[in-house]
């Protein structure tokens, strides 16, 4: 039996909340390190986490007892600090949206293969149990031809307007619904159907100011700043089975939907209907069921299959699939053999992203 891999985690945020408690779980991984470029931050968590850190991200780098990195950063300084972890030979689990654009994930790729690492990409919804049967009934036939793959995700976390202005609220910084959501839908209909072959897009910023964070006031309504970054994707696209079929799709994803229907997928075939989906906004991953119509009949839920349960679950629902993720990365690594989902899966999902950024897109134009 392989020792467990030895991880730092850079970024505090999700990558304390979320990485750090499913590291602890996957038997593995093992925690080391922990990376801020604050110090004060840094050592808040590190006294609570009882981890040692660094501020300085090349000490991290020639730290001997690092193996792999976690970087849960905001997305901006993502690609800089994955070059420069992959030249020091760590391998990685990178947060998505992997950079800012696909050309950076193409870079880090090519980088990747030609120093012979491992990067995983942080698709969490592949490791939830209803995904994967989900996945699996698609890929036994059940569904027949595919005719017609609609998913809405529409939420509320950022509709309150008085919600302070930040790096989400900046197309330059990575921000934007698109990032936040879209990566992760572009992947679950390439997962499921097949890759994108065309697109076309409408974006939206409905709440275009928010306050500047801890900034005087200045007025009735205090110091405001734009937002750039859009709240509402609406994109059409084409989707190519692996038979060559073409199969329509439309994907509606919304922050600022206060009562929104929450995540909903519906897959229309000729031989059965299947739906996937929750209205929990409260978490992305708890409260999801699964549907299936056959020959005409109505709807019925399925029962989810326990040979893909979780052997554990949080009351934060997103630690079960990235600890999920976690071991097929570690695996990945001992193994010597590619990851999925990796760079591959975060390009094709970063070129919807820059897609639907211009409006339009097509592999024939390529």
């Amino acid at each position: 039996m392989s020792a467990p891999l030895k991880v730092a985690v850079a970024g505090l945020g999700f990558g304390e909340k979320v990485h750090l408690a499913a590291l602890r779980a996957c038997p593995d991984t093992e925690p080391v390190a922990l990376w801020h470029p604050r110090p004060e931050r840094l050592e808040s968590a590190c006294r609570q986490q009882e981890l040692p850190g660094h501020s300085d991200f090349d000490g991290l780098l020639a730290d001997p007892a690092v193996e792999a990195i976690v970087i849960a950063t905001p997305p901006a300084p993502r690609f800089e600090l994955a070059r420069r972890a992959l030249e020091a030979g760590k391998h990685l689990l990178l947060e998505k949206p992997v950079g800012l654009n696909s050309q950076e994930v193409a870079e880090l790729q090519r980088l990747a293969i030609g120093l012979g690492l491992t990067v995983a990409v942080d698709f969490e919804y592949r490791a939830v149990p209803l995904f994967q049967q989900l996945a699996a009934l698609v890929k036994s036939g059940a569904l027949g031809e595919l005719y017609l793959v609609k998913l809405d995700w529409l939420m509320g976390s950022r509709a309150d307007a008085s919600r302070p202005w930040n790096w989400y609220s900046q197309v330059s910084e990575g921000g934007g619904v698109l990032g936040s959501l879209g990566t992760h839908a572009f992947d679950t209909l390439h997962w499921l159907v097949g890759p994108t072959s065309s697109l076309r897009s409408q974006l939206h910023t409905a709440i275009r100011q928010r306050p500047i964070p801890d900034a005087q006031p200045s007025g009735p309504g205090g110091q405001m700043a734009t937002v750039d970054a859009e709240d509402i994707a609406l994109v059409q696209m084409e989707l190519e089975t692996c038979q060559g079929h073409r199969v329509p799709a439309q994907l509606n994803l919304g922050a600022v939907t206060r009562q929104g229907r929450g995540y909903w997928i519906e897959l229309y075939g000729s031989e059965a209907t299947a739906v996937l989906g929750s209205s929990n906004q409260a978490d992305y991953v708890h409260g999801f069921g699964l549907w299936l119509a056959q020959n005409g009949e109505p709807l019925r839920p399925l029962e989810a299959d326990p040979a893909l349960r979780f052997g554990r679950t949080w009351e934060d629902g997103r630690i079960a699939p990235v600890e999920r993720l976690q071991g097929w990365w570690s695996a990945a690594i001992r193994e010597g053999r590619p990851m999925v989902p990796g760079l591959g899966e975060a390009f094709l999902s970063q070129r919807c992203c820059d897609w639907s950024r211009k409006g339009f897109g097509d592999t024939q134009t390529l």
